[in-house]
């Protein structure tokens, strides 16, 4: 018997090891991703490019720059109101200052019932628990509940809203 080993040839040895085709389709698939990111960059307006921007216009940019005018509107400062809050013994008082925003034509009217406003503020005011008034996220659900009360009093359109200028506890 014959011991025959196969020993490697010079032509086995040079071959190189197989490389992996796997960062080649990697590469490819990123580089499409990119091609159509920035292709709907461009047709959405993100970027320069696109329909209708063969030339800037300097009086298009100024136009949409510019804010819409504020509508007119008067604000009616309401007198102070300072309030024994209950369940502290008369110990702790809330200072409670506001201005109405209301329409220029209704100015005069809402004048005319502040002394009705300043009740209903008050009273609301006298009914709140002074753990309400201790939340801190309570002051816009506060303002919510004594500008629907404001309006109900002054009437439809009359009062747009309730600007609190000072709400302190002492």
């Amino acid at each position: 018997m014959t011991d025959t080993t196969t020993e490697p040839g010079p032509a086995e040895e040079d071959a190189p090891a197989k490389k992996s085709k796997l960062p080649l389709i990697l590469g490819l698939v990123l580089a499409l991703a990119g091609g159509g990111g920035g292709f709907m960059a461009v047709q959405m307006g993100l970027l320069g490019g696109g329909e209708g921007d063969s030339a800037p216009d300097a009086s298009a940019d100024a136009a949409e720059a510019a804010p819409d005018p504020i509508a007119p509107v008067a604000f009616i400062p309401l007198d102070p109101v300072v309030i024994a809050l209950p369940g502290s013994g008369g110990r702790e008082h809330l200072r409670f200052s506001a201005q109405l925003e209301v329409p220029p034509d209704q100015k005069d009217a809402v004048q005319s019932i502040q002394p009705r406003i300043i009740d209903v503020l008050n009273g609301y005011l006298r009914a709140v628990d002074l753990s309400d008034l201790e939340d801190p996220s309570a002051l816009m659900r506060l303002r919510a509940q004594m500008l629907r009360r404001i309006q109900v009093v002054a009437g439809a359109g009359r009062v747009n809203d309730l600007l609190i200028m000072e709400f302190v506890l002492n």
